[in-house]
């Protein structure tokens, strides 16, 4: 299975890192790149250690390093070292961004029972309500909520100021007209969605 994990940076580590040549050090994102080969104590097996360094200030009274450095571990291969970076770093919004967002967006940071069965039911819940969530935000909401929490889903849309208004024996909600905009966008996308996917035909 391949893999690509942070690196511990014991003093083997930053034996390796130190010894990489300075030739082989490549601009990345806002550092530079580079790897080598490292093999951890006790085991004959080597990995792909790469290796991302980052300039920082230098204190004026005390003798601070050059540069910062990150590492991963990784047993990817036929690819260069820029490019198993970017796929480590797709690790925050593939797993651990959306684990915090269940935990603090749907409620799913504490289990409400004191039995397995009834908390797995409530967070089987819970991870339907965000895998909705997740398929609206990206059909629905359009380019501008793709990247939205759902803190900021709810504010933009459900929080939107309105007032209720009873004329000629009917009751209307009035809203900024912008909003009336994005309302009536995020119905019609709804619903070509239900059309792309056969549920109802197209009417007239």
């Amino acid at each position: 299975m391949a893999f690509a994990i942070g690196a511990d940076q014991d003093a083997a580590v930053k034996a390796a890192i130190a010894a990489i040549p300075e030739r082989e050090w490549q601009k990345f994102r806002d550092g530079e790149i580079a790897e080598t080969v490292h093999c951890m104590n006790k085991s004959e097996k080597a990995f792909r250690l790469i290796v991302l360094r980052r300039s920082q200030e230098q204190d004026l009274f005390e003798n601070t390093q050059p540069y910062r450095y990150h590492a991963i571990a990784s047993n990817r291969a036929n690819e260069d070292a820029a490019a198993t970076m970017a796929w480590y770093c797709q690790r925050g919004d593939a797993s651990e961004n959306r684990i915090k967002e269940l935990k603090i967006g749907f409620g799913m940071e504490h289990m409400p029972c004191g039995t397995h069965s009834a908390n797995a039911v409530f967070f089987a819940i819970g991870v339907l309500t965000y895998n909705l969530y997740f398929g609206f935000r990206g059909l629905a909401l359009g380019p501008a909520c793709q990247r939205a929490q759902v803190q900021t889903v709810r504010w933009r849309l459900f929080q939107t100021a309105g007032r209720i208004v009873r004329h000629g024996r009917q009751v209307f909600l009035k809203i900024n007209a912008a909003m009336l905009d994005v309302f009536t966008a995020i119905r019609e996308r709804c619903a070509s969605v239900v059309r792309e996917a056969g549920a109802v035909p197209e009417t007239s």
